[in-house]
């Protein structure tokens, strides 16, 4: 399976800033170029820095004013496994079992258990999270503040990708199941953006969980790995003034994947 991925930003900066960028792949490539411009002319490349599960941050210090442009392209033969540090996994799935910012679990625990009590075998629950979370709402592109959190989400009865991630994590650590939150590129997402879907333990193994069916997962490709959208934003801008004026992402797959929400899968 071979994949091409592209990303480009196009943004003002109207006062000093310091930025971090998660767009690229996580994992190798085939081939990759990250370039940035500032008014035309191009600047240094910006510093790596781990972002965790194989994703990296690149972070651009105290740009200076004007139009920045970022172009990010990526070329990916096969999948890889994400490493994990030696020891940190266990760790890692308790912590995916508490509360974070936009996944407020404990808020919503009579919820899972109402809805899901008597399920037992954990890749049903997961199963049952990711349908109840597809039926209960609706797909509708800016219809959420990036200020929302699950709770929020569910009142509100819709949302966009990271919202539908947001509440199955939710769900699912109500009821004990580690669930962590993944920005991957998308081939055949319509209409293109970045993605975010939801991998969840099943007691031996990460599975990737889409609640908005919009791609099929096995062509999926990671870029950042975290407790929510608070660890995955594509851009952060830690100081300065930066307006972000154009986006446009692409992602596609020699060939695409059929997509069966019952197929058990892993996110390379």
């Amino acid at each position: 399976m071979r994949r091409d991925v592209r990303a480009r930003l196009e943004l003002s900066v109207t006062e000093p800033a310091l930025l971090s960028l998660q767009i690229a792949v996580a994992g190798p490539t085939t081939s990759e170029e990250l370039v940035l411009t500032l008014d035309g002319a191009p600047l240094p490349a910006p510093r790596e820095i781990d972002g965790g599960y194989g994703g990296r941050v690149h972070v651009l210090e105290e740009c200076a004013p004007g139009a920045l442009v970022v172009d990010y392209a990526a070329s990916v033969e096969g999948t890889y496994p994400v490493p994990a540090p030696p020891g940190s996994e266990e760790h890692d799935r308790i912590v995916l079992m508490r509360p974070s910012r936009y996944c407020p679990s404990d808020k919503l625990l009579s919820t899972a258990s109402r809805e899901f009590d008597g399920i037992e075998d954990t890749g049903e629950k997961i199963d049952a999270v990711r349908d109840w979370v597809n039926d209960r709402l609706l797909y509708i592109a800016g219809s959420s503040k990036p200020t929302d959190d699950a709770v929020d989400t569910l009142l509100l009865g819709e949302g966009v990708c990271r919202d539908y991630a947001h509440l199955v994590v939710s769900l699912l650590r109500a009821q004990d199941v580690p669930a962590r939150l993944v920005a991957v590129y998308a081939p055949g997402l319509s209409p293109m953006d970045f993605h975010a879907v939801v991998e969840a333990w099943t007691g031996s193994e990460w599975r990737v969980v889409d609640a908005t069916g919009l791609a099929p997962r096995r062509s999926m490709l990671r870029i950042s790995t975290g407790r929510d959208a608070s660890d995955t934003a594509f851009l952060t801008t830690h100081h300065g003034g930066v307006d972000l004026t154009s986006m446009m992402i692409t992602a596609v797959v020699d060939e695409l994947p059929t997509e069966n929400p019952a197929e058990a899968v892993a996110l390379w």
